[in-house]
């Protein structure tokens, strides 16, 4: 289903979707269909976006569009002395 279904079906909570298509916008990956896996209680975001298998991911439907930014430089590691 497209996001704006899910935005209509599970109105201003937290869903754990599946990620069916997709597209580039520059560093910018835009999701256009999703297949809705079951919301996700607010308290409980954070553990299931970094508990999510790949193909799935945790987002919010009080955003109009589904973005995902993509990082091409890593992560800045800390060294500990």
């Amino acid at each position: 289903m497209k996001w704006k279904e899910a935005r209509e079906l599970f109105p201003n909570q937290f869903l754990l979707v599946s990620i069916l298509d997709y597209h580039y916008e520059g560093d910018k990956k835009i999701v256009d269909e999703v297949a809705p896996i079951r919301p996700i209680k607010d308290e409980d975001a954070n553990k299931a976006f970094f508990s999510a298998e790949e193909g799935t991911m945790v987002y919010h439907t009080g955003n109009k569009n589904f973005v995902i930014h993509i990082r091409k430089d890593p992560l800045m590691k800390v060294r500990r002395i």
